[in-house]
C-alpha cells in the first residue's frame, strides 16, 4: 500500500503556486530531524512531510503530469516513509573539497552498516542501508546512503514515553556518538512510531 496516494498530490500548476510556502515550511521542519553523527556526517530522517515535498520537487523538476511517470515515483519514493515502527534516514557524507571527499570514500567503505541507534535500556540497532540498490564498490562508498532502523515495538514505546535516544557511527576510519540525541530531534522521531 502505498503510504503518500497518488490523488494527495498536487498538480504541478497548484504546486507552483503553493511551492514557496511548502518549501519553507519543509526547511524549517527538517531542522528538527536532521542529526550531524561527527565533522562530516548527517543523518536527515524522512518522512511522510519530507519524502511529498521530494515527490513534489521531483514532479516539478521533470515536469511530470503523466499519470505513469507519477506512478514511477510515488513507487521510487513512498518507501522512504517510515511505516510506525522504524525510521528511515538519509545519510550524508560530506566533505567539502573534492579531493578530500574522494579519498574518505574509499576509506569510509561500508560505513552505512556501521550506523546505529539506541534507545536507553536497549541494545544498539544498527541500520539496514540501501536496500533498493548497492551504493559502493571495491574502491569506495557513495556520499549518499538510505537507511532504515528497525526499533521493535518496546524500545518504540520505551522512546515514546520519554527514554533517551543516542546515535552514532563504528567503523574504524570513522567513530562517532551523540549521547543524547537533541531533545527536539529524538520528539520529531516519536512522532513517526506507532504503539
Amino acid at each position: 500500500m502505498m503510504v503518500i496516494e497518488r490523488a494527495s498530490l498536487l498538480s504541478l500548476e497548484e504546486y507552483a503556486r503553493q511551492r514557496t510556502e511548502f518549501r519553507a515550511r519543509v526547511i524549517a521542519h527538517k531542522k528538527s530531524r536532521k542529526l550531524a553523527l561527527g565533522p562530516n556526517v548527517t543523518l536527515m530522517f524522512e518522512d511522510e512531510l519530507t519524502i511529498r515535498y521530494q515527490i513534489q520537487e521531483m514532479l516539478r523538476i521533470e515536469r511530470t503530469f503523466e499519470e505513469a511517470g507519477i506512478l514511477d515515483e510515488l513507487e521510487a519514493y513512498n518507501p522512504l516513509v517510515p511505516d510506525g515502527l522504524n525510521w528511515k534516514a538519509t545519510m550524508l557524507i560530506e566533505y567539502p573539497d573534492e579531493a578530500e571527499r574522494r579519498q574518505w570514500l574509499s576509506r569510509l567503505i561500508g560505513v552505512e552498516d556501521q550506523v546505529w541507534v539506541r534507545v536507553a535500556g536497549f541494545d544498539r540497532v544498527y541500520a539496514i542501508a540501501d536496500e533498493d540498490l548497492e551504493r559502493e564498490n571495491d574502491e569506495k562508498t557513495s556520499s549518499v546512503h538510505f537507511l532504515r532502523f528497525e526499533l521493535g515495538a518496546e524500545a518504540a514505546a520505551a522512546l515514546k514515553g520519554g527514554a533517551a535516544l543516542s546515535a552514532g557511527i563504528d567503523h574504524a576510519a570513522y567513530a562517532a556518538v551523540v549521547d543524547p540525541v537533541p531533545e527536539v530531534v529524538r520528539l520529531s522521531l516519536c512522532g513517526d512510531l506507532r504503539v
